[in-house]
């Protein structure tokens, strides 16, 4: 009886002292993993968001840029980090096709989706397809008029195999029967500056990462893979309006282990919706060429669900990539 009393008790301190611990998180800074170089949507997203994230919670957050795999480096690393709050995810919507991608290669999946809980979507922005302001296509269609001519011959860079910039350019080849040479670098950064210096032909990217560029005449964009006008080139048309079926969209959004117990999660969470609202945040996210589309926990795992169904069924088609 007294070893049963005492037994309780213990456990009644110990929830006690998880309880004070979380009401008093956070104590010390976070880590906020974007698992691309600098220079990419994840990193042009992620400096303003943890800077706002700081104000509200009264620790830095830290921002850290941990590549390699398309992604997957980064976030394997916080799918398997302690479940404390103190390292978050600044994804990209390539967080949904690499595991389906280590499925299709026969090989052990860096994480499982379900290892890592949504907290906040901040931007949803489709791809561009950009190429040098000297390159001889002015419009999409004279772009792929000359794949067909000469299969293969046309290169396109993107941040690693089944990444986001890899994977809408698949769909395009797939709609419009087309062949391209794909060249991974380590991040949409390398990329952009591969393409600037000739080494490639084509990127497919988020607006953010290629409007300074194309404002300063050094790139063209041709199309997009979206539905509608976008706001930062409203002289840009669709893929879809030029006659091809091809449509994606690369979101930013913010995660963190699942296991993370429920009160941090909220803090975290309003944390990031408080940085979403911010008018410093919109501001410097719009003027790199992405608005704010900001969802809330339960719209965003709903919607991050959604597209990794959507995700897999493309990963299918693609096939194996080494």
């Amino acid at each position: 009886m007294l070893r049963r009393s005492a037994l309780a008790a213990a456990f009644l301190l110990t929830a006690a002292g998880l309880a004070a611990a979380q009401a008093a998180w956070p104590t010390k800074p976070i880590t906020m993993v974007v698992p691309f170089p600098p220079g990419g949507l994840a990193d042009i997203v992620a400096r303003p968001v943890a800077e706002a994230m700081s104000r509200e919670l009264g620790q830095p957050v830290v921002v850290e840029n941990r590549s390699g795999a398309g992604g997957g480096i980064g976030m394997a690393f916080v799918a398997r980090a302690p479940a404390d709050g103190y390292t978050v995810l600044m994804s990209l919507s390539s967080l949904t096709v690499l595991p389906e991608a280590d499925v299709v290669l026969g090989r052990q999946q860096m994480y499982a989706l379900n290892s890592l809980r949504p907290i906040a979507r901040f931007t949803a922005d489709p791809t561009v397809l950009a190429v040098r302001a000297d390159a001889p296509w002015k419009t999409v269609k004279d772009f792929v008029e000359d794949a067909k001519k000469r299969p293969g011959a046309i290169n396109f860079g993107s941040s690693g195999n089944y990444g986001t910039m890899h994977v809408p350019m698949e769909i395009l080849s797939q709609n419009a029967g087309i062949k391209m040479t794909h060249v991974p670098f380590t991040g949409a950064g390398p990329a952009v500056v591969a393409l600037l210096s000739g080494q490639i032909d084509a990127v497919s990217s988020g607006p953010a990462t290629v409007l300074q560029h194309v404002k300063a005449g050094k790139l063209r964009v041709l199309a997009h893979w979206g539905t509608s006008r976008l706001d930062a080139l409203p002289d840009v048309p669709s893929l879809k309006s030029a006659g091809y079926d091809a449509e994606y969209a690369q979101w930013s959004g913010l995660f963190i282990p699942a296991a993370t117990p429920e009160p941090i999660a909220q803090r975290l969470r309003a944390a990031a919706r408080t940085a979403a609202m911010d008018p410093k945040v919109k501001d410097v996210i719009l003027n790199a060429g992405s608005p704010i589309l900001y969802q809330d926990t339960p719209e965003f795992a709903k919607y991050v669900q959604a597209d990794a169904r959507r995700m897999a069924e493309v990963v299918k088609k693609i096939g194996r990539v080494e």
